[in-house]
């Protein structure tokens, strides 16, 4: 090197002087891929698969299970056994249910509100029979008296 720059001969721009302005050639028989496929292919590869699954559940909240007070639980006491008489009397009333559902995945769970007909009550296993079925057998739906917070007639 004699101090006068780069050795053409090296150059790159003069190397492929021939070529670089070339235009780029395209397919008569298949699309420009998107640039959106292009990426898909490496989606595979992801090194972290699963991670936005695993954050997103773990971002995802749940509520603990409210503990009823003595007055509280007075009032539910009451509203159940005001149920309890109503289906004596043979009918169905329609109630609103404000009920602990257990999350399947974590700790935790959500309070749910819905407004069901009640079927019957049963003491020995705790249990409200919606007069709902559910599931593939048809099975009536339950809810477990532990976990209701408040019960309201309609």
């Amino acid at each position: 090197m004699t101090g006068r720059g780069p050795d053409p001969a090296k150059d790159p721009r003069v190397v492929y002087a021939d070529i670089i302005d070339l235009p780029y050639p395209r397919s008569a028989k298949h699309p420009p891929m998107s640039l959106y496929d292009r990426a898909a292919q490496f989606a595979p590869f992801a090194a972290l698969s699963g991670y936005d699954e695993m954050v997103g559940e773990e971002a995802r909240l749940t509520e603990k299970q409210i503990e009823l007070g003595e007055s509280d639980r007075e009032q539910l006491n009451e509203e159940l056994t005001r149920l309890a008489k109503a289906l004596e009397e043979g009918r169905m009333p329609r109630c609103e249910i404000t009920r602990f559902v257990p999350d399947e995945r974590k700790e935790g769970g959500a309070y749910v509100t819905s407004r069901e007909e009640i079927r019957r009550v049963d003491p020995a296993a705790r249990q409200l029979i919606l007069n709902r079925k559910e599931g593939y057998g048809g099975s009536w739906v339950t809810v477990d008296l532990d976990r209701i917070l408040e019960i309201r007639f309609l």
